[in-house]
């Protein structure tokens, strides 16, 4: 139970909805299941930018559970469509292709252009 305690404290400090903030705990034969509950608005404070923020509150609670001899996840619970669209790294790393340019380029704002 002090894992739950020390995970909702930390969430509690991080989040503008600290009334929002619930954590459920689950013990099976592989250990502890934290689940985190945020308001939505809250949902980029508890992640953080790439994950950075999860992956630490993940660690400190994992090294909560280590000092009592338990193996501690935690699971931030994301509800369905709370995520807009993904975007692809592809499309963000593609170089334009002939095929994507333009048909006709307007370059009658330099056809008097000399040097």
């Amino acid at each position: 139970m002090e894992d739950q305690k020390f995970l909702e404290d930390l969430v509690k400090a991080l989040v503008n909805n600290p009334a929002d903030v619930r954590v459920e705990r689950k013990v099976d034969e592989r250990g502890v299941l934290l689940t985190l509950y945020v308001n939505p608005s809250d949902m980029g404070y508890v992640i953080g930018r790439s994950g950075q923020t999860a992956e630490a509150i993940r660690r400190l609670v994992r090294t909560v559970g280590a000092k009592n001899n338990a193996r501690v996840n935690v699971r931030i619970y994301e509800p369905e469509g709370s995520r807009g669209p993904r975007q692809q790294s592809d499309d963000q790393d593609q170089q334009m292709t002939p095929s994507a340019l333009p048909e006709e380029v307007d370059t009658s704002a330099i056809d008097d252009f000399t040097i």
